[in-house]
């Protein structure tokens, strides 16, 4: 009898670790409520949305551990993650669910391209060429540029139409909409105190008109490759990165005051410079389907980040598309990966 309570008491280091699975958990089961945090009322906490990937995928490791050592403890993790499904299945997909295109499906791509390069911030050669390749290569009906350079305008004239809004000091650079379709409207929502933007083009498709916007937030300017998050002052940079996301609340919510104007169906392109798991992300999804959770899989890492998987780019279509397919390509031609979708009206 004695031994049987032995086996069932923890030793002082699976007490330790145990304590640490609990705060991890208890982060996690906070981080559910962070979509609805305004980032104006309460900043910091919305910094967290950031690491919600690293609570769920260290939750699932301590889950794990405990079943190898045949403890009930796992059940915190577990019960954790269970209530957390939709955050678990948005961040890493176990199967691609895939179904047969129809004549009325549409192929559209987001890709941040980074200025093509022209800083040469990979030392790889040639990369703006690279990126036009790969386009031409895929050839999707719609492509959403953001962080696009003017040069490389006569490089994608392969597209017969094309809607191109250059900001910033010398109008060099902005978001960029090439389209196989013939553009019926157009236009550009600019935001405050920025050079971000929104551009959007009207289309055509089978006697329905459909409205593509091309949307990039406020970045939270981290450089991936030099480890800011440990080189400059935690402080200055929560500071700065809360600031940011108050900067993305202003913008979702005048990019929604837009949309609402618009009685077509709705795709969003973009890069968000922030997480499924975030305010913005909920604001501007709506009832919106987001590509990668309908058709997606694995963990559809969107930018270059060495710390943990990030999806910050994404494919958001109206409630009366079906998505097909959708694909993160691993092309490292920018500190972005391009995604594409297939879809078509029902």
């Amino acid at each position: 009898m004695n031994e049987e309570k032995k086996k069932k008491k923890l030793s002082f280091l699976s007490r330790i670790i145990f304590f640490f699975n609990s705060v991890f958990a208890a982060l996690l089961l906070l981080s559910y409520i962070l979509p609805y945090a305004v980032p104006k009322s309460f900043p910091i906490l919305s910094v967290l949305s950031l690491l919600v990937p690293v609570f769920i995928i260290i939750n699932f490791f301590f889950m794990l551990f405990w079943i190898l050592n045949v403890r009930r403890q796992f059940l915190v993790s577990f019960v954790v993650l269970i209530i957390g499904y939709s955050h678990v299945t948005s961040l890493y997909k176990f199967s691609k669910n895939t179904s047969k295109a129809t004549e009325n499906s549409i192929s559209v791509m987001s890709y941040n391209v980074r200025l093509f390069n022209i800083y040469e911030w990979l030392k790889e050669s040639h990369v703006d060429k690279k990126i036009v390749d790969l386009v031409h290569a895929e050839f999707p009906d719609i492509i959403a540029f953001q962080e696009f350079h003017k040069k490389q305008i006569p490089a994608f004239s392969f597209y017969p139409h094309q809607y191109v809004v250059l900001t910033g000091k010398n109008k060099k650079t902005g978001q960029a909409i090439f389209s196989k379709y013939p553009i019926i409207h157009k236009g550009s929502l600019d935001f405050p105190n920025t050079a971000n933007n929104a551009i959007f083009i009207d289309i055509v498709k089978n006697k329905d008109t459909i409205r593509i916007y091309n949307i990039h937030l406020e970045s939270l300017r981290i450089n991936p490759q030099k480890e800011e998050l440990s080189q400059e002052n935690s402080g200055r940079l929560l500071k700065r990165m809360a600031n940011t996301f108050k900067m993305q609340q202003t913008q979702a919510e005048l990019f929604e005051q837009h949309r609402k104007q618009s009685h077509h169906r709705e795709i969003i392109l973009g890069d968000f410079n922030n997480t499924q798991f975030s305010n913005v992300y909920k604001k501007i999804k709506g009832d919106m389907k987001d590509a990668f959770v309908e058709a997606g899989q694995g963990f559809g890492k969107t930018l270059d980040f060495a710390f943990f998987p990030m999806r910050i780019d994404f494919i958001l279509a109206d409630q009366s598309f079906v998505v097909h397919k959708f694909k993160t390509f691993s092309e490292h031609y920018s500190d972005h990966f391009p995604v594409q979708s297939v879809i078509s009206l029902q």
